[in-house]
């Protein structure tokens, strides 16, 4: 019969009676361990933080094909609009809600109402104003 030299038929040790002295030292190693991890995910951090590199905020500029005219953002788009009253046929068909004026995603049901009208401007095709 082979016996294989690392199966030991020992019984295992037996472990030592807990106290509470030994359940205190066992919670203080293990508090220092937790505090270490926390210190070394610090750490992490702060160097990934340092490796990001800046994004500018590229906010989606939109160009009115029918009147040529570029605004800063999807929502200035709406906004302009909706107070110029280029809106009104739109606003009384109720596409935008009770209140057009606080509708914050106005834009969207206007892209869908006019898909053809408006594009993204990119930072390339962009002309100074």
């Amino acid at each position: 019969m082979n016996v294989d030299p690392l199966v030991t038929t020992e019984p295992p040790p037996k472990p030592k009676p807990l106290t509470m002295a030994s359940l205190k030292t066992e919670v203080d190693e293990l508090h220092k361990h937790i505090l270490d991890l926390t210190m070394q995910m610090a750490d992490i951090k702060i160097q990934l933080a340092l490796k990001r590199k800046p994004t500018a905020n590229n906010k989606v500029q939109i160009r009115d094909k029918q009147t040529g005219k570029i605004c800063k953002s999807k929502n200035n788009v709406y906004q302009t609009m909706l107070k110029a009253g280029e809106l009104k046929d739109l606003v009384e068909k109720g596409i935008f809600g009770e209140i057009p004026e606080k509708n914050t995603f106005g834009v969207y049901a206007l892209f869908l109402a006019w898909p053809d009208r408006f594009e993204e401007v990119h930072e390339t095709e962009q002309t100074p104003s």
